[in-house]
């Protein structure tokens, strides 16, 4: 039986063939395939997928919650905060 991960990497290599091609359609076509190999492998460790989407979700929200209030700190929006800005902000976020 082929690894869960060989196939995770065969459709990632399958994602830059399609990503030079400039092919949009055949390119979701094999982000799809990508996220269905992505959760096999999650069950092959006993892990629920949504349950770890979730969680990434959650952590980005806090993340950007953090982000928003720093700026806002500044007088500043987002949009208005240079890249730099924003990294700083993110990656201390990060630290927390």
């Amino acid at each position: 039986a082929e690894d869960v991960w060989d196939k995770v990497n065969e459709e990632m290599r399958e994602i830059e063939v399609e990503i030079k091609a400039e092919n949009k359609d055949n390119l979701e076509a094999e982000f799809g395939d990508l996220l269905f190999a992505l959760v096999n492998a999650c069950r092959k460790y006993g892990i629920d997928p949504e349950n770890a989407l979730e969680r990434t979700n959650k952590k980005f929200i806090e993340r950007f919650n953090h982000l928003e209030k720093r700026v806002a700190e500044q007088g500043k929006m987002v949009s208005e905060a240079s890249l730099e800005e924003l990294e700083s902000y993110w990656q201390e976020a990060k630290k927390r």
